[in-house]
């Protein structure tokens, strides 16, 4: 079900005439911070509306949204959350995360 926020922004882009990508876990394995269904706006004129789990995953999730925003391309991109814990990188979680990045 998506966030009340998420859809809220959805329609405002599309009444503005303002293109957005929408991000959509589609499904996980192993630990992850936010399961399938969860969603958020990317929004190059007014930023994030909702979480698909914040992060480094989300943050790869924003860099492909720019490209479908522009391309108008719909994406689907793997999130891995599996680094080592003694990493630098914060994407320790130890799952898996398929994300659906489509234009609005």
């Amino acid at each position: 079900m998506i966030d009340k926020q998420v859809c809220r922004a959805v329609i405002d882009a599309a009444h503005d005439r303002r293109p957005v990508a929408l991000a959509t876990v589609l499904s996980t394995r192993g630990s992850v911070p936010r399961h399938a269904g969860s969603s958020m706006i990317i929004d190059p004129a007014r930023g994030l509306i909702g979480t698909i789990g914040g992060g480094c995953g989300e943050a790869d999730v924003i860099a492909a949204a720019s490209e479908v925003v522009v391309s108008r391309v719909p994406r689907i991109l793997d999130v891995e959350l599996t680094d080592a814990i003694d990493s630098w990188s914060p994407a320790v979680c130890g799952g898996v995360m398929k994300i659906l990045i489509e234009p609005v």
